[in-house]
């Protein structure tokens, strides 16, 4: 029988150790909680190898409003307008919190905060750390801050296996920890595992980061919303590792341009050339290399010999691997970077089962729409941590029953499901590629192997994906290139849509 932690019972449980359940945590206190950290605090999560930095109207220029708008725009229709209004006007106060919490931001020679352009911003309000480490100064500043906050129990690693339903509510977590299997009775989890880019061939994202926290709500029996909208990031270091080193947005704010292997620069008659939105960018950069160009990023004229002051870790990676980005162009490819979609969940963070919430990039809360603009990402999962927090310290506690099972379910493998999210989720996608996908992913999705949970939230991408008849944003079909007539919808998946034989009829509804 799984050993039952009772010294634990009752606490609100977080799943997941980045920016987001860091965040939570410290925001719950002085509750005490407990974080399930399935690495080392500091490692293992996305959110320490975020290089741009956390967009905030804070500049002179700037407004909240036009913050707001950015965001919109770049969603592609699909933007939840107010939840990008309430967050942007957060923002300013988000940097606050993290510079209260220990993150040492970069400064100009007048003590200000410095602030940087990425694409389809209207404004420099990007504010980054160590030029290119602005995810990893963060990090350090809040594993800082909780390894001293005493209401904070962190069990690493810790990786959970199965969240436990009672009555149609979350009654504890099942989860494999250091010493072995164990079981928290609680009433009250919040998500915050991150994205699955992992699921991909070519991803910047840790090789964790498989969607475990998705499969999780999902076999709760809670909504996912957004699923088929996952950005690839146009950049990145195209050297043979696993993943692949991120070149930050950042390098093209400051002037850099994509050229191919004859040194033509074609991105130049795009709007918005190398700045337009992510998802523009990516395809321009696919095209050329399904066409058997080479394509590379050249800062030689923009920065030239300041490239390793203002973007040291990726000079350091670039020099690993024999590349001086002063003196030579940049060999990059797209790869899956962040995903849109998510846990469906309302403006304080809950989801459709009792006891369930999510933030960070794990929750879809319509922030980002159908294309997340640059530098949100950080953004949303301080601001909802906060929502969150504030959400589960309304909900008093409840006692929670026992769970009785002899054995855990496997840990997850993604190593089955890459080939196939690869080949048919990715950038360019059509009915029959998806079909295909779906075929081969349902019998593994409903088995009882290592495979089951990557494969499940492939699953949920590719009914989604079939789903939606129409290019928009990060979800781009060759068989329906335009936006569908109409006004846009947000997309929202069950499991038991999924499961046979309902899942036929279910994914059926666009013939």
């Amino acid at each position: 029988m799984i050993p039952i932690r009772l010294d634990l019972a009752g606490r609100p449980v977080i799943i997941g150790a980045g920016l987001a359940g860091l965040a939570t945590a410290l925001q719950m206190a002085p509750e005490p909680v407990v974080v399930l950290a399935r690495e080392p605090l500091g490692s293992g999560a996305a959110s320490a190898l975020s290089q741009g930095g956390i967009a905030a109207a804070i500049g002179a220029d700037d407004e909240p409003a036009l913050h707001a708008a950015d965001t919109i725009a770049a969603g592609d229709g699909l933007v939840d307008t107010a939840t990008a209004s309430r967050v942007a006007e957060a923002a300013p106060a988000a940097i606050m919190t993290l510079l209260r919490l220990g993150a040492r931001f970069d400064r100009d020679g007048a003590d200000r905060l410095q602030l940087g352009l990425e694409a389809a911003h209207s404004r420099r309000r990007i504010v980054h750390a160590e030029g290119d480490g602005t995810g990893r100064e963060i990090v350090r500043a809040l594993v800082a801050a909780v390894r001293r906050a005493p209401s904070v129990t962190v069990i690493e690693p810790a990786d959970a296996r199965r969240l436990v339903v009672a009555d149609g509510a979350i009654a504890g977590v099942a989860a494999q920890g250091p010493l072995g299997p164990f079981y928290i009775p609680t009433r009250r989890v919040v998500i915050a595992t991150g994205g699955l880019g992992a699921l991909y061939r070519h991803t910047t994202n840790p090789l964790g980061a498989v969607g475990q926290g998705l499969a999780l709500a999902a076999r709760a029996g809670a909504a996912l919303a957004d699923m088929e909208f996952v950005q690839f990031h146009p950049t990145a270091l195209d050297i043979g590792r696993d993943p692949m080193p991120l070149v930050s947005e950042a390098v093209r704010g400051e002037g850099a341009i994509l050229i191919d292997e004859t040194g033509e620069r074609f991105m130049a008659d795009v709007a918005g050339a190398e700045l337009a939105p992510r998802d523009v960018v990516a395809r321009e950069v696919w095209r050329r290399q399904a066409q058997g160009r080479g394509v590379f990023l050249d800062a030689r004229a923009a920065l030239g010999h300041r490239f390793a002051a203002r973007f040291p870790g990726i000079a350091a990676a670039c020099r690993a691997a024999g590349i001086d980005p002063a003196t030579a162009p940049i060999p990059v490819r797209p790869a899956a970077h962040y995903h849109m979609g998510g846990i469906a969940v309302n403006a304080a963070g809950q989801s459709s089962v009792a006891g369930l919430w999510a933030c960070g990039e794990a929750a879809s809360t319509g922030l980002h729409g159908a294309n997340r603009l640059a530098s949100n990402s950080l953004l949303e999962a301080v601001v909802t941590a906060g929502w969150v927090a504030e959400s589960m310290a309304g909900q008093p506690p409840r006692r929670a029953g026992a769970w009785r099972a002899d054995r855990l379910p496997p840990a997850a493998n993604a190593k089955l499901v890459r080939g196939i999210v690869s080949d048919r989720l990715g950038l360019l996608r059509d009915r029959e590629g998806l079909a295909t996908a779906i075929a081969a992913l349902r019998p593994l999705a409903f088995g009882n192997g290592p495979s089951a949970d990557p494969v499940l939230v492939g699953l949920f991408i590719a009914a989604a994906a079939l789903r939606r008849e129409e290019s928009r944003g990060g979800h781009c079909r060759s068989d329906f290139p335009n936006h569908a007539p109409g006004p846009p919808r947000r997309s929202e998946l069950h499991l038991d849509e999924l499961a046979p034989p309902l899942a036929g009829a279910a994914i059926a509804m666009g013939d």
